[in-house]
């Protein structure tokens, strides 16, 4: 009851917020003339100018925790954000004034109870304290009378949501039909036809053919819809003869890749260190005499081959005990060594050879890094002169003319990703272009300049058939096969019926207890529903692209007496009885709302927007 008092459920809360929509639908078509301290009566009930800022404000930190970003009033009212407050209220009053129509209320004991439970209002022994209860109600800018006035409204809003939705309840026909239909089990039997099975012979069809063909099933080779967009760029590839790069920068380059280029040689390392000389000493006998492996050593530690492995490092790395590790062969544990932990016992894991590039080798990488990295410079250093000439009327042809730009002209769609469409900067511009928009330059990842405009936007249509003719070769080759395939599922489906049975020597594959959610690979992916639509003995032929199957259900069996089918049904069941619950609360919200006939003072609701902060 403390909890319910102290704050309005979720349940309620986003009801009230669904209420919304068709709350506010007759608002704002009547004013009244009264106190400048409600923004809106709803029954006897106002809501105050207070109230309003306070909720508005609440709703205002709450976008601003979510967006980083502060909030003015211009933008809430744009984000719709003071109809949802208003609206909120107008229901709050609505249902107030619906409650003190019934007359509910908590008595002083019971509020006392509820003040003396809440933790702000406690001292340290847990007890109400007075002083507590003034100074967080003034903080938050309430007098006494408001805050126990509030409280006692939320208490009896409260008492009217729990009549409502407490004992709602749907039918348990509903959540046992339900129930049985999810878990609902076949069991039946399929022999499976697939593409690999059909021997057809190799055939051309005449140009006719495939042209009544691709007629006939045009809306295969549709082409989706389209801009044509004619495009200028500049790219740092182009200014590469341009760019002189001095062999000095480049030896500098090398110096400072010198880890990169200078790899030593390198070893795959486990190290086990022990607390003395006497301790490593004897373990490394322990290996030569077999009494031990390495890995017995590591356990008996208390550690895992994780723990002590150093990963791959150079002679350096291992100070003293460097140049003895390195000679040790893959697979020797060279030891008892110095460490900076103290004595220990190394196994060499892996052997990795120094990787020594030249300078004369690195400088074609070297060479190309310097000079793609000047000539993104030089195409940045063009870029304001281009805008220039864009904000001029320069047209995208005069770009290529007078500056060297690339021209060309491109069909795009949301899934093109060749050449200059696979750049994101381009498919954003392209999306976003209109016949309107004039050419502004942007760049690409790759440092390119570029500017484009539309053409026209081609609709969804036919691809032309001599460009599309592979493709419906493919698919005429594709619907042969599968006529054919059908034709031998619909002989084995026959031969299946007349005898009651499939044939001897047929590859059966059985499945039993599936649910309609089972899955199976490499079978028709509508099988499993279609099984779900048979009688027990049916025989039925189930057809997709390259696979065909003849099944046969077996059984028709009841969900599975489990838990989780215990577990789902209660699910089912809490789920429907709180839609229940929520829609005969909408509903009584609505109704309550209605009848206590909201009037909003718009003057006032201006004023209180016009000073928020």
């Amino acid at each position: 009851m403390a909890a319910g008092i102290k704050k309005l459920s979720k349940t309620f809360v986003w009801i009230l917020m669904g209420m919304l929509i068709v709350g506010l639908a007759g608002f704002g078509a009547v004013n009244f003339t009264s106190s400048a301290s409600s923004v809106a009566m709803v029954g006897d009930e106002e809501v105050s100018i207070g109230d309003y800022v306070r909720e508005l404000q609440r709703e205002q930190r709450a976008l601003q925790a979510q967006t980083g970003q502060a909030m003015s009033m211009a933008q809430l009212t744009a984000f719709g954000l003071d109809r949802v407050v208003l609206g909120r209220l107008i229901s709050i009053a609505a249902l107030d004034h619906e409650v003190q129509d019934l007359g509910l209320s908590i008595g002083d004991e019971n509020l006392i109870a509820e003040l003396s439970a809440i933790d702000a209002f406690q001292s340290v022994s847990g007890e109400f304290d007075r002083e507590a209860y003034s100074f967080a109600l003034s903080n938050a800018g309430l007098t006494e009378k408001q805050f126990e006035e509030d409280l006692r409204h939320e208490a009896a809003r409260t008492i009217v949501q729990n009549a409502i939705l407490s004992g709602t309840q749907m039918p348990q026909t509903l959540t046992d039909a339900l129930t049985t239909f999810i878990g609902a089990r076949r069991s039946f039997s399929y022999v499976q036809l697939d593409a690999s099975d059909i021997a057809l012979t190799a055939e051309s069809p005449a140009d006719a053919e495939l042209q009544a063909f691709y007629e006939a099933n045009q809306d295969q080779f549709m082409l989706p819809e389209a801009k044509v967009i004619t495009y200028a760029a500049l790219r740092p590839a182009m200014l590469m003869d341009e760019v002189e790069v001095d062999e000095a920068a480049l030896r500098q380059l090398f110096e400072d890749r010198s880890s990169q280029y200078q790899v030593p040689e390198r070893r795959l390392v486990e190290r086990l260190v022990f607390a003395d000389e006497d301790a490593a000493a004897s373990a490394k006998a322990q290996l030569e005499t077999g009494g031990a492996t390495f890995e017995s050593l590591v356990d008996a530690r208390g550690l895992t081959l994780q723990d002590i492995d150093l990963g791959d490092v150079t002679m350096g790395d291992l100070g003293a005990a460097g140049s003895d590790v390195f000679a040790a062969q893959v697979g020797d544990v060279a030891g008892p060594l110095p460490s900076d932990l103290g004595p220990a016992l190394y196994r060499v894991n892996g052997r990795l050879e120094a990787q020594i590039t030249t300078f004369e080798q690195a400088e074609p990488e070297l060479r190309d890094e310097l000079a793609s990295g000047r000539a993104r410079r030089l195409v940045e250093a063009q870029a304001e002169d281009i805008d220039d000439l864009l904000a001029g009327g320069a047209t995208l042809e005069e770009l290529a003319t007078e500056s060297g730009l690339e021209l060309a002209r491109i069909n795009w769609t949301k899934e093109a990703s060749d050449g200059i469409a696979a750049y994101e900067g381009f498919r954003a511009a392209a999306a976003a272009v209109t016949a309107e928009d004039f050419p502004e330059a942007g760049f690409l990842d790759d440092g390119s300049l570029f500017a484009l405009r539309l053409d026209e936007t081609l609709p969804e249509r036919p691809e032309p058939f001599a460009e599309a003719r592979e493709k419906v070769l493919a698919a005429w080759q594709g619907d042969r096969l599968n006529t054919a395939l059908r034709e031998q599922g619909e002989g084995l489906l026959a031969q299946a019926e007349a005898a009651g049975g499939f044939a001897e020597g047929a590859e059966i594959k059985t499945e039993t207890g599936l649910t309609r959610t089972a899955y199976i690979d490499t079978v028709p992916a509508d099988l499993v529903t279609q099984v779900f639509g048979m009688k027990d003995g049916e025989f039925r032929l189930v057809q997709d692209t390259g696979s065909a199957a003849v099944v046969r259900l077996d059984a028709t069996l009841p969900p599975a007496e489990s838990d989780d089918m215990t577990l789902l049904s209660q699910a089912l069941q809490a789920q429907m009885d709180q839609t229940l619950a929520q829609a005969l609360f909408q509903a009584y919200v609505q109704d309550v709302q209605t009848r206590a006939e909201p009037r909003i003072d718009q003057q006032a609701l201006n004023a209180a927007q016009a000073n928020f902060q």
